[in-house]
């Protein structure tokens, strides 16, 4: 055999299939992924000190509730876009929001009386939830505390920036 049938040989029977099976493998997984924007359907985020989540918004209703520096409480109604969305889907893909744990509490900065901001943050799509409630004080893992923190930025400047829109 030639060096050109070699060649052949080894792309056809071992090249070509391994890219056959690999587009098969990653388009399965893209096609049954289990957090798919087209199957976004709204996102609950509530903020506050201590227990009390006093900060909402519901993009479902487009709900927006929060305190001001004074203690008033001010109520809106956002209309947030798909686009404001795919936004905060992407915030979450990019920090991992699905693997994180449902809680991320720290009990013993809870039980010396230490108030420390808590915040709950729920994305439904069509067949799977997602809810993870954060504490401010959590003393876990320093990347997953610093993913949090990223993420709750993207929601918060999400919202800033719905909320200077509606403004103009």
């Amino acid at each position: 055999m030639n060096k050109r049938v070699k060649t052949a040989f080894i792309i056809f029977s071992i090249a070509l299939p391994f890219l056959i099976y690999c587009f098969y493998y990653y388009g399965m997984m893209i096609k049954n992924a289990p957090y798919r924007f087209t199957d976004f359907e709204y996102m609950v985020f509530k903020y506050g000190d201590g227990d009390s989540l006093v900060n909402k918004f519901d993009s479902r209703t487009g709900d927006y509730q929060y305190l001001t520096d004074r203690d008033s409480l001010v109520k809106k109604h956002l209309h947030i876009r798909r686009d404001d969305l795919l936004l905060i889907h992407r915030a979450a893909a990019d920090m991992g929001f699905w693997n994180f744990p449902e809680r991320e509490i720290n009990d013993s900065a809870k039980a010396h009386g230490v108030k420390s901001a808590h915040y709950f943050i729920e994305l439904v799509y069509k067949h799977k939830t997602k809810q993870v409630l954060y504490d401010e004080a959590f003393d876990g893992d320093p990347k997953l505390k610093d993913a949090n923190g990223q993420f709750i930025k993207s929601i918060q400047k999400v919202l800033d920036d719905v909320e200077e829109r509606e403004r103009k």
